[in-house]
């Protein structure tokens, strides 16, 4: 017999269903984050960035983190587990095994920095137009050759 699926999360949860962990993650999009990556009990990165995207049903696409961009492929991870901070905000942690990734707002983000500032004591970006005017952060648009293009295209007439 299989566990029931829970129908009703109150500030906290382990969710398990793809579209509930979708709805929970969706207001991450477009928001700058701070990232842990623990294997076991041992950090083995961590870091700030903007999510970019949030993928489910597509095996084929890799989730990824990075202080350029965040891309979050639901089926990379087992499940998520989210938690209420004190201050109500939200920490959310991705699991699969034995490894796991903590995502926080990057402005609740005090362990990391004073406040919500950086290291250089400037506030980080809060949405698109300010990561983008903002120097500190590197912006770079990555662009397909023609070959792939060609490639694409021709996946596209054969299906």
């Amino acid at each position: 017999m299989t566990d029931a699926r829970a129908k009703l999360f109150i500030n906290t949860g382990v969710v398990t269903n793809k579209s509930d962990i979708y709805n929970i993650l969706r207001p991450l999009l477009k928001q700058t984050v701070t990232y842990t990556y623990f294997r076991g009990n041992q950090v083995t990165g961590s870091g700030t960035g903007w999510v970019e995207r949030l993928v489910v049903d597509h095996p084929e696409i890799a989730s990824y983190f990075t202080p350029l961009s965040i891309c979050l492929n639901l089926d990379s991870f087992d499940y998520l587990q989210f938690d209420t901070t004190s201050e109500q905000l939200l920490v959310y942690t991705l699991v699969i095994g034995s490894e796991r990734v903590v995502i926080e707002f990057a402005a609740g983000a005090s362990r990391l920095s004073d406040g919500d500032e950086t290291e250089s004591g400037r506030p980080l970006p809060r949405n698109a137009e300010e990561l983008a005017r903002d120097l500190r952060f590197i912006q770079m648009e990555l662009m397909m050759s023609s070959d792939a293009n060609a490639d694409m295209n021709e996946e596209d007439e054969d299906a």
